[in-house]
Order: structure tokens, then sequence, then C-alpha cells
């Protein structure tokens, strides 16, 4: 508790784009203190303010972000709005911060930049505008925030806190503590991108792979003032719609395993955040947004393999002592009301509403809601099955889910070893095993795959996705096993192989053709927990033929719009095709992080 404590108080402290409402606020943490950049167009007279990327309404801007370091010590985004078009990068010095402002396109007449002062979330402050400059005092003092040209005249700004509007007929910098020349905050903002870019060169080819990831994830991390945390939501549009944070479980076990690549104290963060939002500390929700959190489900169990690979990569024991004991719960939480027939299926528990969210009734004790903790909301696998009300879980024992409990326990037999919770060891594995032994009942000889199976009439499904292949976590699958399912199914353009993968269902399956999220279009998690099972294996090729793929795919976006999609299609690889594929979503940087594992890094 302390070291988590001591954590978030490092973390949240310096210049950085904090609030999730925006990605040109620039917030110093503890004091809460925020510079607000917005833009006037004056061919209509409206204001543009708190943009994000990948809004997608008829006159929002485009927003394509750049670099992004974690600690805010360096950030590049450029904003198209309206025949406007501004570079902004921003720089941090010691406990001063610096604006660059570069107009690359503009109307008639120049656009003006809004610089509005805030003081967030009830922090204590005093603003003011004191002659050409804005003055904040603070309980540790008073700075100032300058500019290098002088503000317009105009009182029309729509802004409730003191305010700056500033000309862009030219490059314009802003800074506070001192004022500075444009030279002086050139150069700053080159120096500390220079240091960023020789960092990620050392990358060498994989470097904008890496890019996408770390810059997608470091755009997507803010502050939690409700919970003093920093967290890295889905996105920012996801966090938007609650108007604070939305954490996905599987999707932040993810999060965190992506920023360990570069980031210690992110990853911890959020792989603490999430575990502790235990329902009643016992299971991981799928969701929780800080006015509802799901009750009567939770996700895909990948909490424990994602936990042991940071371990992995920074030995630290403390991280293992803070998540284990909810880890070990939701585990066995699994086996109390998930198993039917002695194998595990999706399901939805009824419970009392508390907040009256629509969430708390929509798909309660049903389908839907059995659907939705897979985490693969409408994937056609489970059209059609019936939902048993009494057991509280759909009539399927799904590969999938099976797959992962055994991997989560593997993982977390591992970590009681490291902590020395020799009894936990021995029962976690006997789960993994006696799991394991009981899917064999799942195998098709004759279709050479793990299959989905009813549990009323005993009748497997042969409707396919990449979850069949889980049957690869933990060594579930026997070496010939895995051997088929690569030759037959994974490597078979009918259906998961062609110039995009892998789809997540079957190409050949009649959903497939809709190319609406997870019916037919790629998700990154899939992948990548393909790639995990592969890894158990000795199938060089298709590890490094899936590797490539995934590759491919997350630059065709990342290069040509600075996008890291919720999802892709199958047919094309495109992301913004579809509007209900949110273009900042972290996740998808797990397909660079396949590449970036197969070459060791």
């Amino acid at each position: 508790m302390e070291k988590f404590t001591e954590l978030n108080k490092k973390l949240a402290h310096g210049w950085n784009t904090w609030d999730t409402c925006s990605v040109t606020t620039y917030v110093k943490l503890p004091e809460a203190f925020a510079l607000k950049l917005g833009i006037k167009e004056h061919r209509n007279g409206n204001l543009l303010k708190n943009p994000l990327v990948g809004l997608q309404g008829e006159d929002d801007p485009v927003v394509t972000p750049g670099a992004h370091t974690y600690d805010g010590s360096y950030t590049k985004l450029k904003i198209a709005w309206r025949d406007i078009t501004l570079d902004i990068e921003t720089a941090a010095i010691a406990d001063d911060y610096v604006i660059l402002v570069t107009p690359l396109k503009n109307q008639l007449k120049s656009a003006t930049l809004i610089l509005e002062s805030a003081m967030l979330w009830n922090h204590t402050g005093q603003l003011a505008r004191v002659g050409d400059k804005l003055e904040v005092t603070l309980p540790e003092g008073k700075t100032g925030v300058f500019s290098t040209v002088a503000p317009r005249d105009d009182v029309w700004a729509d802004c409730s806190t003191p305010f700056l509007m500033l000309p862009t007929d030219k490059e314009l910098g802003i800074s506070t503590g001192k004022a500075r020349d444009i030279n002086e905050i050139k150069k700053i903002v080159s120096t500390v991108k220079n240091e960023h870019e020789t960092n990620a060169a050392k990358l060498g080819n994989l470097q904008e792979t890496w890019s996408a990831m770390y810059n997608c994830m470091a755009w997507d991390t803010i502050y939690d003032p409700e919970f003093q945390r920093v967290v890295s939501p889905v996105s920012r549009i996801w966090s938007r719609h609650t108007g604070g944070f939305t954490l996905f479980c599987w999707d932040t076990y993810f999060g965190a395993f992506m920023a360990s690549f570069e980031n210690k104290e992110v990853a911890y963060a959020n792989a603490i955040a999430i575990t502790r939002d235990a329902v009643d500390g016992i299971f991981v929700p799928n969701c929780d947004n800080g006015v509802f959190k799901s009750r009567d489900r939770s996700q895909p169990p990948v909490g424990s393999m994602m936990v042991e690979l940071i371990y992995q990569r920074y030995q630290e024991k403390w991280l293992l002592e803070e998540v284990y004991d909810i880890l070990f719960r939701w585990n066995s939480w699994w086996l109390k009301e998930r198993v039917t027939d002695g194998l595990l299926c999706w399901g939805s528990n009824p419970y009392e509403p508390t907040v009256g969210n629509s969430w708390e009734s929509n798909g309660v004790n049903d389908r839907f809601g059995a659907a939705l903790e897979s985490g693969l909301d409408n994937s056609p696998m489970y059209d059609d099955i019936p939902f048993d009300k009494e057991r509280h879980q759909l009539k399927l024992q799904d590969v999938g889910l099976n797959g992962l409990f055994v991997g989560d326990c593997k993982a977390l037999a591992n970590i009681a070893d490291v902590l020395g919770k020799i009894e936990d060891a021995k029962e976690l594995r006997k789960r993994a095993e006696d799991i394991r032994l009981r899917m064999q009942v799942l195998w098709c000889e004759e279709f050479g795959m793990f299959l989905n199976k009813r549990t009323d009439t005993g009748e497997f499904s042969y409707r396919i996705s990449p979850t069949n292949f889980y049957s690869m976590l933990g060594n579930i699958a026997t070496p010939e096993q895995a051997q088929r399912m690569v030759d037959e199914h994974m490597m078979n353009p009918k259906e998961f192989w062609g110039n995009w993968v892998l789809p997540s269902i079957s190409r050949n399956d009649p959903a497939y053709p809709e190319q609406t999220y997870w019916r037919g279009r790629i998700w990154a998690p899939m992948n990548f927990l393909v790639y995990l099972g592969l890894r158990n294996y000795d199938l060089p090729e298709a590890r490094k033929a899936l590797a490539d793929k995934s590759n491919e795919l997350i630059l065709k976006e990342w290069l040509d719009h600075g996008h890291v999609h919720e999802n892709y299609c199958a047919d094309t690889g495109e992301g913004c095709n579809r509007g209900n594929s949110d273009r900042f979503y972290h996740w998808g940087g797990l397909l660079s992080a396949i590449p970036l594992m197969e070459e060791g890094i």
C-alpha cells in the first residue's frame, strides 16, 4: 500500500497532458495548474476547445499525434481544423514549461490561439492577467506565463478564467517562469526532442513499430484526481463518455504490459490499479469508470500472465505482493462461478443495481452479458448459444476461456513460487493440470482443432476464431495438435491467413463479410495471445510470420494517420473505414509488442 502511494506521488509530478478531456491541456502536478490551448477562427468566429485524437464529427479537428514521452518532457502533435493547421510541441525544463506553436496553414485572417489558465479539480490557486502575461499564485509561490508575441485584444473568447489571445501569423512560443524569446524556446524544444529521438533510434528498423505503441500509451495516460492515481484508460474518447476515466479489465493489464517496455512506474500503476478495482476484492470487473462497475461479470483472465511478464523484466517482488491476493481470489472465483461439467463457460450473474446505470441491467444474467465477459461482445461464436439463468452461464464450454485460465494458473503459480507460497503454487498447478486434461474432450480429431462445445447438446461448434488457438497457452495442446492447428487452420487462407491477419472469425464464416467489431475484424489482443501460445512450441516459422504480419498492420495506420486502432479490417488492413473503431485505443499497440518480443526487446 505505502509503495503504491509513493509510486503515484512520483508519477503525478511535473508538466504533462494529465487532463482526460483534451490533448492540448498541459497540467502541472501536484499543483493542478493548467494551460489550455484552443483556437478561434475568424471566418465565422467559431472556437475550438478540448481537441482529442480520433473525433469523427463533421466539424471536429483532425489531430495527428506525434511523440509523447511518458514523463511529459516532450510532446508533439498537429491540429487541422477549418483551413487552419498548427504544429504544437512542448518541452519541460526543470519546473518550467515551454510551448512552440508553428502555423502550417491559415485562413485569410490568421487564427487566434487561445491560451487559457485554469486550476483543475478544485485545487487552490489565484489566476490573473497582468499586462501581456498570465500570473498564477500557488501555495508555494507566484509565477508567470509569457508569450513571444503580443496578445490580440479580443474579449469574446468564451473563457471563464484569465486568458491571452495570441495571433498565429508566425511561429510563437509560450513559457512559464520567465520570459523567453522564440529562439531560446526552440532550442529547449530541440534539445528534449533530440534526446527522445536518440532513444527511439536504438530500435533500428523497429523504431516506428516501437513509437506507435509507446506514443499511444503515453498520450492515453492521464491523472485520476478522484483516486489520486496515474492510469492509462483505453482511450481519451472512451473516458470522455463518462467524464473521467474508463478502465476495462484485460485492456488495462495489456496496457500495463505495453508500458513495461519503457516505463516501469506506469506499468506498475496500471497493473495495481485495475487489480484493486476488484469487486469486493474478489474478481476484476469487465469495466470500472468511477460511476459504474460491472458486478455481474469479469473479463478474460490475463492479469497473472501480464504481471508475470512485467516481473520478468524488472524482478521487483513488491509488485507481486501488491496484486497476488486478489489475483488468487479471482482465479478461484472462475472455478466457483463459471464451471459446467468440469470446464469453464462465460457468464453473467444477477445483482441489485446500485447506481441506476443502464449496464446494471442490460445483458445482466443473459447471453449478452456473458458475451461481454468474453471481451468479444458481438462475436458470431456466441450467436444463438442458449444461456442458463440458473447457473448464470452460456451453455458452451469455451476453448478460449479454458486456455486463458490454464495460462493464468501457471503464471500465478510462478508468482506464488517467488513469494514463497508453496501450497498455493501446488494448488494452482493442480488446477491447471485438471483443466488441461479435461480440455482434451474439446479436441476434434477429424477437424484438427480444439472446438467450443455445447453443454446442453454435447455438440461441437465449428464457428472458430483465434480464441480456439488459446489452447496453446499453458501447453494444453500436444506438439502434434499445435502443428495441425497451425498448418490446417491458422495458415489456411480460407480461414485465418491472408494479407492481413488474424480475423476475429474465420474467413469462411457467414458473419465474416460484415467486418464490424468482433464479426471479422482484426483485434490486436487476439494476435498477441495467439503469439504467446506459439512461443510454447517449436513453431518458429509461424511465430515469425505472425510477428511480421502484425508489424505490417500496426504500421499501416500509424504511418498514414498517426492512428493506433481498436480494430482493423481483415480485407484491407484499414482501421478508419469503420466509425466504431476507436482511432487511438492503446491495446492496438499489442501489434507492436509482438515483433518487439520476437526480436528479444
